[in-house]
């Protein structure tokens, strides 16, 4: 005999067994991603290291998701712009963009009003790789070696121009440490993006320009542009000596490109980009492709690369506070 217990506990196994599973919007969404094309946000114009190797990672992004990833370029305000597309895009995993130590480590140092938290706002995904910095010059320098340029730059305090994608930028606060360093002055020129620098760097419209040679290093391999001096060993332009042998003592820093999502991008979403990612460069053909832009793979986790932001945007304000450069406006 069955009672009125077991009778109801039987009557909600069944039903429990027949009706049918529900699962959250959300996870239905996961579960299918990628089922469209992507759109990776390149945040600095074409043509320069940034849109480089966005272009080359996104490549492999396809090829390794089976689904179309197109590179948008939207520049401006040293990648600022293109990165607060990323930031108030829907946290879906369609849409996706190219970070660097500019838009997110170096921005918040210089603008009061930035318009994302350059950790808050994202969902770190991976740091692809880091490059150094090099000092680029053409005709309009005055000097063919390091040591000429700064002898021609403090014979003009002041008068010198230099080249840069803008004040919110890791290249700029560089270049202002590289002046303090050095005993020099300049007066900074803006472009949106290094790559429209060459043409007047090549002319002598401006001087020099403080560059990653990812963007670089054919026009100093041609001959083009002079390649003074770079911050660490490039092995796509060994004949370039460093600052630190050239007598810049402690002038030593990199920069980092990376791939960030929407704040709030599933766990899920995150990990499978990155593991896309690592998995196509970490082998020996992966890797030589981004050695022959003059970037040295990481290809790091989310949670390292997003604790690596902190502390390099921690590190700069440290930096700017003892050049003396306050966040404006």
């Amino acid at each position: 005999m069955i009672t009125g217990t077991r009778r109801t506990l039987l009557k909600t196994a069944t039903a429990a067994v027949a009706a049918p599973v529900v699962l959250p919007a959300v996870g239905r969404a996961q579960g299918n991603w990628p089922s469209k094309p992507i759109r990776c946000i390149v945040p600095l114009p074409p043509g320069g290291g940034t849109d480089a190797i966005g272009r080359r990672t996104m490549q492999r992004l396809s090829e390794a998701l089976g689904v179309p990833v197109v590179v948008e370029n939207r520049a401006g305000a040293g990648g600022t712009i293109g990165s607060d597309v990323v930031a108030k895009a829907e946290a879906d995993g369609y849409t996706i963009g190219i970070a660097t130590a500019s838009s997110h480590s170096a921005a918040p140092v210089f603008r009061k009003d930035l318009p994302y938290d350059p950790v808050k706002s994202f969902t770190a995904i991976t740091m692809l790789g880091t490059t150094p910095y090099i000092l680029i010059g053409g005709p309009a320098a005055g000097a063919t070696d390091l040591s000429g340029f700064i002898a021609a730059a403090k014979a003009k305090p002041g008068k010198v121009s230099c080249a840069s994608v803008g004040v919110s930028t890791l290249g700029y606060l560089l270049t202002k440490q590289f002046e303090l360093l050095a005993g020099i002055e300049m007066v900074d020129v803006p472009y949106k993006g290094s790559a429209l620098a060459y043409p007047d760097l090549m002319n002598g419209t401006v001087a020099v320009m403080l560059d990653n040679p990812s963007g670089s290093a054919g026009l100093v391999r041609e001959g083009r542009l002079t390649g003074f001096a770079v911050t660490r060993p490039s092995p796509v332009l060994p004949n370039v000596p460093t600052f630190e042998s050239l007598g810049v003592k402690g002038f030593d820093a990199v920069f980092w490109y990376g791939v960030v999502g929407p704040a709030g991008l599933p766990t899920a979403i995150a990990d499978r980009i990155q593991k896309a990612l690592a998995d196509g460069f970490q082998t020996d053909e992966g890797r030589a492709s981004l050695r022959a832009m003059d970037v040295e793979p990481v290809m790091s986790t989310p949670a390292v690369f997003a604790a690596a932001m902190a502390k390099q945007t921690q590190d700069l304000r440290a930096l700017a506070d003892r050049l003396g450069i306050k966040p404006t406006e």
